[in-house]
């Protein structure tokens, strides 16, 4: 069962956190910026849940917490009316400058969103196309990493896992493609979308096709890890832990 309040914690690192990503990599989405007159700082509060920005320019995006040097901000009263934001497109209340919110919300936000959605819930006939395929894995280990400490800090059965966990770094990735880091510290997640310096424990993945299997859950784990082709190393009790949370991780988005 999904808990309100860690969903609107995987939406806004999961699943809204992976425009950083999106803008970086993905040709439509630097098309969508470069229209962009100026900068947009847009920041989703959400009472009693998370507050951050997205600050848009031509060349990118980058996600913050909290609300400082947003340009608009728009408010939701309830982890609930955040969640409708993302499966349903209802906005919550403009707070700061409701112009830019509603104009840059219905304008180059939506079309980036939809792009991301293409790409994190694809057609069966897009990944046929190779790059497409690739991308859309990629960014969903972004997504499914942001989730994993959302869900680890927020969500009442992964809290277990994590009380579990010990400090250190954790690297989870595909080989060749690309890694994050997740931080354990005093048993709170942190995901940093970055090959991690000092791993305690690594959990990797043999190709970009395996990756994708698993990600759809096509491919039996098991099997894999018994095959070689899912590297672990390290402090496996870590890994167990995440495996643990990354069963919830399926639950919130799947």
């Amino acid at each position: 069962m999904k808990e309100a309040k860690a969903m609107a914690y995987v939406n806004m690192y999961g699943v809204l956190g992976t425009l950083e990503n999106l803008c970086a990599v993905d040709d439509t989405a630097k098309s969508i910026l470069a229209e962009l007159k100026k900068p947009v700082s847009l920041c989703f509060s959400v009472k009693n849940g998370p507050c951050c920005t997205f600050h848009f320019t031509a060349r990118g995006c980058a996600m913050t917490e909290g609300d400082e040097g947003c340009t608009a901000k728009m408010q939701f009263g309830s982890p609930e009316a955040f969640n409708a934001l993302i499966d349903s497109a209802k906005p919550g209340i403009p707070v700061k400058n409701p112009v830019q919110v509603l104009t840059f919300l219905m304008g180059p936000f939506t079309r980036l969103t939809d792009r991301l959605t293409q790409l994190l819930r694809p057609d069966p006939e897009a990944i046929k196309d190779r790059a497409f395929f690739e991308e859309s894995t990629i960014l969903t280990l972004y997504t499914i990493s942001g989730a994993i400490s959302a869900l680890a800090n927020h969500d009442s059965i992964s809290r277990i896992s994590a009380g579990y966990t010990v400090d250190g770094e954790i690297s989870l990735g595909i080989r060749d493609c690309a890694a994050v880091t997740i931080l354990v510290k005093d048993h709170r997640f942190t995901t940093v979308k970055k090959p991690s310096a000092k791993p305690r424990a690594i959990m990797e993945f043999a190709t970009i096709d395996l990756a994708a299997g698993l990600f759809a859950g096509k491919v039996s784990t098991i099997n894999e890890m018994c095959k070689g082709t899912i590297y672990l190393r390290g402090m496996i009790s870590m890994l167990d832990n995440v495996n643990r949370i990354l069963d919830r991780v399926s639950v919130y988005l799947g």
